[in-house]
């Protein structure tokens, strides 16, 4: 079967663009068009060592590094970044604490609570088995259409997923708790959970602690509430930015986690923003579904899915500024400039912090017949593990690359692609590159970010995924998840 060129759609304005934002994603299946011979590359001597030593490296390097709230003593990422100062955001309160999920000493269950009036959005994982917490939420949130959600509860160490009905029931008993403990109806409550599959949430651990976490609650507790929500993260990760909605400040403040099983569909593993701005919730559903899609949809770090991957968006309406109905308001043009950067920032702190990661990676394809057939190749480069051991390696083999491009079954021209690293060219019009240095290849490779661009020759759409390498690290961390 042939397929015809899509012509080339034409351009949107911001405004329109968010006005059509909520159509439902469709899960790509395409058929096989035309295909490549995988290159069969074996795994080099040398950069088998290569890896070797610089997994040798890294754990001495970040031996002496203090363990992060999580499992065991694990090392920070050598590509962390440090907390950002988070101010508090009118109307939002906040508490964490223990609540036993994990063997040792750490707070594994965080609260927020918001005002009346507050409105929520969210994306969810489609993941086919998905868990009990996104079904309440997805639930609830079509029930309720956003309006009055009241607060958040959320615990890790228990993804509290493939429970069936006692799972569905052990939420009901959280948010039943919980309403009652602050003064509204369970459907007003969200929850989120991370952790094990297959393992029922215990309820009364959480509601043990809901007495307690009531007189705690503050509104400066961004970094408790980031380190809480851990599992295998070794650091956490949050993100600020200040805006402005018809000349009045307004804040956007988030946190998420996530280290492995990251490859996210209409979500990450659970991220959680919030902002004062007066947003309605159908406005705010346009917007954090718009901005999912290049933000969190844009990241992979090893292709699996999560089946617990939630991302929640409130508002509070403390700010002062004036109610926004349309997400394509031309006033609220800085403020969507400013949440799309919160929400790539937080992105990429999860590939920083891939289990085991040593290198930060952007993988741009080019000349693609659509968007779709880009963002599959790009996809496809990024999740193979014979690109990203390379990447590990230090090895700019760039083969692999070309392998990986042929088995995304998208329309690609062999004679005229390019793969280029940062700026020097590997190869060029389907052959190696006239310019290729080897030595330079090598010294590039050793940094810690690195960027790949692949042009395949057959149109004008191109598409960005960030991913990071494949190491001995994570095999061991995913190795001893459960022991």
């Amino acid at each position: 079967m042939t397929r015809k060129p899509t012509p080339r759609s034409k351009t949107l304005t911001p405004a329109k663009a968010l006005e059509a934002a909520v159509r439902p994603v469709e899960v790509v299946g395409q058929t096989l068009e035309r295909a490549f011979d995988p290159l069969a590359s074996a795994l080099k001597r040398a950069a088998l060592k290569r890896a070797d030593r610089q997994a040798k490296q890294f754990s001495s390097a970040t031996a002496a590094t203090p363990a992060a709230p999580g499992k065991g003593a694990m090392p920070v990422s050598p590509l962390a970044v440090p907390f950002p100062k988070m101010p508090p955001i009118a109307g939002v309160q906040m508490a964490t604490a223990r609540a036993g999920f994990y063997k040792h000493e750490r707070d594994d269950l965080l609260v927020m609570t918001f005002p009346e009036g507050a409105s929520c959005a969210g994306v969810f994982t489609r993941h086919g088995v998905g868990a009990a917490p996104v079904d309440w939420c997805k639930r609830h949130l079509e029930m309720t259409k956003g309006e009055g959600v009241h607060a958040l509860v959320v615990n890790a160490g228990c993804a509290n997923s493939f429970t069936g009905r006692p799972g569905a029931d052990a939420v009901r008993r959280v948010c039943s708790a919980a309403g009652k403990r602050f003064d509204c109806r369970q459907r007003d409550v969200m929850v989120a959970s991370t952790g094990v599959i297959g393992v029922l949430l215990d309820d009364a651990k959480i509601v043990h602690r809901l007495p307690d976490i009531e007189h705690r609650l503050t509104a400066d507790g961004w970094a408790n509430a980031a380190q809480a929500i851990m599992t295998t993260d070794t650091f956490p990760k949050g993100a600020h930015a200040l805006a402005e909605i018809d000349g009045v400040p307004v804040r956007i403040s988030g946190i998420c986690k996530g280290s492995g099983m990251i490859a996210p569909d209409m979500a990450t593993m659970l991220a959680f923003v919030v902002t004062d701005a007066a947003i309605s919730p159908a406005a705010l559903q346009n917007l954090v579904s718009l901005y999912t899609r290049n933000t969190f949809n844009a990241v992979t770090v090893d292709g699996d899915r999560s089946t617990n991957d939630t991302l929640l968006l409130f508002a509070t309406g403390k700010s002062g500024a004036p109610k926004i109905s349309r997400a394509g308001d031309r006033r609220l043009a800085d403020f969507r400039d400013k949440l799309e950067g919160v929400l790539m920032d937080l992105a990429h702190q999860l590939v920083r912090d891939g289990e085991g990661a040593t290198k930060f990676i952007k993988i741009t394809v080019t000349g693609a017949e659509t968007h779709a057939s880009a963002r599959k190749i790009a996809r496809t480069v990024a999740e193979s593990p014979l690109v990203k051991t390379a990447f590990a390696g230090e090895d700019a083999n760039w083969g692999r690359i070309v392998m990986a491009v042929g088995r995304a079954d998208e329309p690609v021209d062999r004679d005229t692609m390019s793969v280029k690293f940062g700026d020097l060219w590997a190869a060029r019009d389907g052959l190696v590159s006239p310019t290729y240095s080897e030595a330079k290849m090598s010294a590039y490779m050793k940094r810690q970010e690195l960027e790949v661009t692949i042009d395949v020759g057959v149109g004008r759409a191109s598409a960005v995924i960030w991913t990071c390498d494949l190491t001995k690290r994570y095999v061991e961390i995913n190795g001893d998840y459960r022991s």
